[in-house]
């Protein structure tokens, strides 16, 4: 890929960013376009994120930008306008610039991991799923599965003041969808989720015990790198179906060509 003077940028933001998996796959595909366009990696740490993207919001030749943990909550105020996913889930991991200089956002997460899901023909509806994360990607991941069919999410994460934001989130839209997990996952359980951060580094914990699930529930996971996370070995030893994260993002890459307008 050569990069001229005419390049357009995207930027993927994150901290860590190291493991983002986006641009080995938005890259091979603007060149297959034959569009002049890059994205690149920012490690934008939370005490600096404000900065970072006025930095980046200032840049002409920048069209959009994706974004990874720990920012997807925290960029939607950084957005002029919210698509309807992105105002119910509080939540951005897309934004692109129009044509009047304003910055629409998008969530995308959500749509992509049931899309990953759906073409390795795994089975959720109208059975409960285990989630571990109430963050942004948790979230999106929650909606989706509930609008795709699921009957229930039973949720965990250790901040209390997550859990509250995704129950107010969805159950204003899902009633009876969401629940907060507080014992072992029940036996309708068909799929479990890890939608943290743990596993990022050899040395974190598992985000939840596979051993403590139903016969045959799939474990999934959203972290892209490593491809083969810890919980996704320990799960495979105790002989559970697993779903790696690169499903989620490469099943969103159709969503950024028309989210982007990059032509298809």
């Amino acid at each position: 890929m050569a990069i001229s003077g005419r390049t357009r940028l995207y930027a993927v933001l994150g901290d860590p960013i190291a493991q983002a998996q986006a641009p080995s796959l938005l890259n091979p595909l603007f060149e297959r376009s034959g569009l002049d366009a890059v994205l690149v990696p920012v490690h934008a740490p939370p005490d600096r994120l404000d900065e970072v993207v006025a930095g980046l919001k200032a840049t002409a030749n920048l069209d959009g930008l994706l974004v990874t943990v720990p920012h997807k909550l925290a960029m939607c105020g950084h957005a002029d306008e919210l698509s309807d996913a992105a105002a119910l889930l509080g939540s951005t991991n897309a934004l692109r610039r129009e044509a009047d200089g304003r910055w629409y956002a998008d969530n995308f997460d959500g749509h992509g991991f049931v899309r990953g899901l759906a073409a390795e023909d795994r089975q959720w509806t109208g059975r409960a799923v285990a989630l571990a994360g109430a963050g942004g990607a948790g979230l999106a991941v929650a909606a989706a599965l509930l609008a795709a069919g699921a009957a229930r999410i039973d949720v965990r994460d250790p901040d209390p003041g997550r859990l509250s934001h995704l129950v107010a989130r969805l159950t204003s839209r899902w009633p009876d969808g969401v629940a907060i997990a507080s014992g072992p996952p029940e036996p309708d359980t068909a799929i479990a989720v890890n939608a943290t951060p743990l596993g990022l580094r050899p040395e974190d914990p598992l985000p939840f015990d596979p051993a403590d699930l139903p016969p045959a529930t799939l474990v999934a996971d959203i972290i892209m790198h490593p491809a083969e996370t810890r919980l996704l070995r320990t799960a495979a030893a105790l002989g559970l179906p697993t779903h790696p994260g690169i499903h989620m993002l490469t099943h969103q890459l159709p969503l950024y060509q028309d989210f982007f307008r990059l032509g298809r």
